[in-house]
């Protein structure tokens, strides 16, 4: 078999195209479509705001993410590193972190050493 002919495009840009500024985005995702919510926060304003909401495919969003990468690695090879900073810890990891073992001997957090 022959692979099919690639497929031309033709991208029209508008004169103006109208960007949008977004420091967050959302992700969620459902069996048939991965959806960003792509939002804007502002310094000292306790609104966040979805920009724009973006619906694809889990295969769409697999090659969208793979395109990242690449331009990503690109950006870095060309700029350098992007700084990113630490992610902050989630309600569920404060919540059910490990408790750190005890010295050796020592008693349990909450524990005493008195014995009965």
């Amino acid at each position: 078999m022959q692979p099919a002919p690639k497929r031309q495009l033709k991208l029209e840009i508008p004169a103006n195209p109208t960007a949008t500024y977004a420091n967050m985005v959302m992700i969620t995702h459902n069996q048939h479509e991965v959806l960003f919510d792509f939002i804007q926060v502002v310094p000292n304003d306790p609104r966040a705001r979805v920009q724009q909401r973006i619906l694809m495919t889990p295969a769409h969003a697999k090659m969208f993410l793979q395109a990242l990468t690449e331009n990503m690695e690109r950006y870095e090879a060309a700029h350098g590193t992007v700084a990113v900073p630490p992610r902050p810890e989630s309600l569920a990891d404060q919540l059910f972190k490990s408790v750190p073992a005890p010295p050796e001997g020592g008693p349990r957090p909450g524990e005493t050493d008195e014995q009965e």
